[in-house]
């Protein structure tokens, strides 16, 4: 809140930007050193902000839905996530529409108040809610714990574990050495928690060098973690295909938007399809079409979250591919009429099934991720787990800034012209789209694999 305010001061107060400037000269004033800070400082704090609010606000609304005994509710399940991510789309929505109208129609200083005034009300509705939160406490460091394992299981690595399970061994329990077991799976990470020597190890039931000895708790939490890296790598290629932003634009520049003789739709606007079709899907899906196929049915009906991921992949790869044939489609009508300045030749509706397919992969896999990280990671770790999805999409983008330097560099060698020049007419875009196409998939494919792999 303190960032938009800050930033809408600098459009509220003269002596907080640069003086006007008509016409780009020598003569236009640059920023001083402070207007720059404030400027700076602003979006420094809402930065900040951004990231504690998505970071924390998810699992802090799952956290609300649980019963008096500390168990999770029933309602933490797909429709809190659908239903989550809907509400945010939704507001992605208000923001593309209403706060741009604001900004164009009534200037920076109304533009900037908009969002800031909802801001308040929002941080107002917070605090006046708090008492009745429900606050869940941490009185250790999870990373701490599980670099702890990490050390301990290499400082363990000569031990020998039994092959039967029933050998008589100790193992490390939160409240001192019992008996238990930990899974199979990562079997060398369970020499962290194996108790040795109980007179040298512990001291009143207690670890006396936690790097050396830790519990079945903390070894079991990164077994977790580390089970959904797999499907959280996969995750990246879907993201690449979502980071796809500046294209479409500039694919509907080429498009023709004219609704009527005096408006026009500008070109970064038909994305909001996209917003619009994971809106609608997420909504049908958890109040018409799960009930109405349950009640055909005569049982509950519901698909599963790697079922959903897996579809989610195949409809981004199905939008790349939509995407390619419309500016093959396009590219062609246009080289056809031999005139590269004037080629709004098809219509803007072709890029509608592309923004859709996009808009429904959206709704199955990225909502989906979320529910998946929270419902297989354990209840310490559900921070992490619904943060998995941003950092996804974060190494996404970058991955698809490596992909599309190596596309440019690879289609150019020899002296052709780029795939990705900016003459969308020169290039060849359609191709480029293929190779995403490609990429996802490969993509299923490997995720296929890897639930089969987490089902044995």
């Amino acid at each position: 809140m303190k960032g938009m305010v800050l930033l809408w001061s600098t459009a509220l107060i003269a002596q907080a930007r640069p003086p006007p400037c008509d016409q780009p000269s020598d003569s236009c004033s640059p920023p001083t050193f402070l207007q720059s800070m404030v400027l700076c400082s602003s979006l420094g704090l809402i930065s900040v902000g951004a990231g504690g609010i998505r970071a924390s606000s998810m699992v802090f609304g799952a956290d609300q839905l649980e019963n008096e005994d500390g168990k999770e509710n029933s309602g933490v399940d797909e429709s809190y996530f659908s239903w989550y991510y809907t509400l945010y789309m939704f507001a992605m929505l208000m923001g593309y529409t209403c706060v741009v109208y604001v900004q164009d129609n009534m200037g920076w200083t109304a533009g900037f108040a908009f969002p800031s005034v909802l801001m308040m009300f929002g941080t107002v509705s917070f605090f006046l809610g708090s008492p009745l939160y429900v606050r869940v406490q941490t009185n250790t460091s999870l990373f701490t714990g599980l670099f702890q394992v990490l050390v301990a299981s290499y400082r363990n690595r000569r031990f020998k574990l039994p092959s039967d399970a029933t050998t008589n061994i100790i193992y490390y329990h939160k409240n001192g050495p019992a008996p238990g077991f930990p899974s199979h799976k990562l079997r060398f990470l369970n020499k962290a928690c194996i108790v040795r020597d109980p007179q040298k190890d512990l001291i009143d039931g207690r670890a006396r060098d936690p790097w050396s000895l830790c519990t079945i708790d903390q070894v079991e939490e990164l077994k977790a973690l580390l089970s959904v890296v797999p499907i959280w790598s996969s995750g990246m290629i879907m993201f690449v295909d979502l980071s796809q932003n500046s294209f479409p634009v500039l694919q509907a520049t080429a498009t023709n938007r004219r609704i009527t003789s005096g408006f026009t739709v500008p070109a970064a606007s038909l994305q909001i399809i996209t917003t619009i079709s994971t809106i609608l899907w997420v909504g049908l899906k958890d109040s018409v079409l799960l009930p109405l196929a349950s009640r055909v049915m005569g049982r509950p009906v519901n698909i599963s979250t790697t079922r959903r991921m897996g579809i989610g992949i195949f409809l981004s790869s199905l939008a790349m591919m939509a995407t390619a044939a419309v500016e093959s489609i396009r590219r062609g009508q246009a080289i056809k009429d031999g005139n590269s300045s004037e080629h709004h030749i098809i219509s803007a509706l072709w890029l509608v099934p592309q923004y859709c397919l996009s808009g429904l992969s959206d709704g199955f896999n990225d909502i989906t991720q979320s529910e998946f990280y929270y419902s297989e990671l354990p209840r310490s770790m559900s921070s992490i787990a619904s943060n998995l999805s941003g950092l996804g999409f974060a190494m996404g983008s970058l991955l698809a800034s490596i992909v599309m330097n190596m596309v440019d560099s690879i289609s150019k060698a020899g002296g052709h012209p780029s795939w990705i020049t900016t003459d969308i007419n020169k290039g060849r875009y359609d191709y480029y789209y293929l190779v995403l196409s490609g990429l996802s998939m490969a993509n299923m494919v490997i995720i296929l694999f890897v639930v089969g792999l987490m089902v044995l």
